[in-house]
């Protein structure tokens, strides 16, 4: 034990080290969300609690004096009768907006899979089946999170569609629209009971079979096999982060909410009872919304 060569005490502590590596990833996301993420907006003033959001947001601005948009174009801001023009920079702030806000919410329910392919590789390499020295449990969560970024892209092509047409407030980053919120709650609901939904999550809750049928060694493997995970997380989660157009996109409350319920589906024991349930709560609450 003591004639242990440097690498292979540092083998030993892989689990250590990669719970510290994930959780330290997380939690500079979610100071980077909290402090405005370089959008130069308050997200505590931006996070309402409110069980209709889309009643909340005219003629509502946040108080932005002072604040300063590194990269951007003051001028570019929106008003209350023209909507914000949309700039390189602006494009470039919003994707890692998105992206860092899924990192923060999807790698505390990623965790598991990460620890658990960090032990099999370990084990891989303990029976001789691999040569690697190193775990590439870094490569497995760069594939898991590139997925992640393209999401992000489409959900900011999104954001910027939405906001054009005045469905998303350009200042508060929610809903505006009453058919926008309840058509996003009832589909988001749907989405929760469909058999697709179901799949998706199914390997997600089953980490050990996902990497037992589709495990490939090294680090393309590792790569390929992070983002066929990734793709799975997004299949189950997507309809969920549309909610986000709900309540807002940088409210912490939901964001918040939203990563909590995630982390039940896929890693409590009755997380898919849970999640049936939101299903059907977001059709009642989508219902709701229609009436108001």
């Amino acid at each position: 034990m003591n004639g242990a060569s440097p690498l292979e005490r540092l083998l030993r502590r892989d689990r250590v080290i990669t719970i510290a590596g994930v959780v330290a990833l997380c939690l500079l996301a979610w100071l980077y969300i909290v402090a405005g993420a370089g959008l130069g907006m308050n997200a505590w003033e931006m996070s309402r609690l409110a069980l209709f959001p889309h009643q909340q947001t005219a003629g509502v601005t946040p108080d932005m004096s002072g604040m300063d948009m590194p990269g951007m174009d003051m001028s570019a801001m929106a008003t209350e009768t023209e909507p914000r023009v949309w700039g390189a920079a602006n494009w470039a702030l919003m994707i890692a907006m998105w992206w860092v806000m899924m990192v923060a919410m999807m790698s505390p329910s990623a965790a598991p899979t990460i620890l658990l392919y960090a032990r099999v590789h370990r084990h891989a390499l303990a029976q001789g089946q691999i040569q690697d020295k190193l775990a590439p449990t870094g490569v497995f969560m760069a594939g898991y999170l590139l997925v992640w970024l393209g999401f992000s892209v489409a959900a900011t092509a999104l954001h910027w569609l939405l906001e054009r047409e005045a469905f998303v407030s350009a200042t508060l980053m929610s809903s505006q629209s009453r058919w926008l919120s309840a058509i996003v709650l009832i589909a988001a609901g749907l989405y929760q009971l469909s058999p697709l939904k179901n799949a998706c999550l199914s390997h997600c809750r089953a980490p050990t079979a996902f990497l037992a049928r589709h495990w490939r060694p090294h680090a393309v493997g590792a790569l390929r096999l992070g983002a066929l995970h990734g793709a799975f997380c997004v299949g189950c989660c997507w309809m969920l982060m549309a909610l986000l157009f709900v309540g807002g996109i940088m409210n912490l409350v939901w964001i918040a909410a939203l990563a909590i319920l995630v982390l039940v589906e896929k890693a409590f024991p009755a997380g898919q009872w849970v999640g049936r349930a939101a299903g059907i709560a977001l059709i009642a609450w989508g219902g709701a919304t229609l009436l108001v």
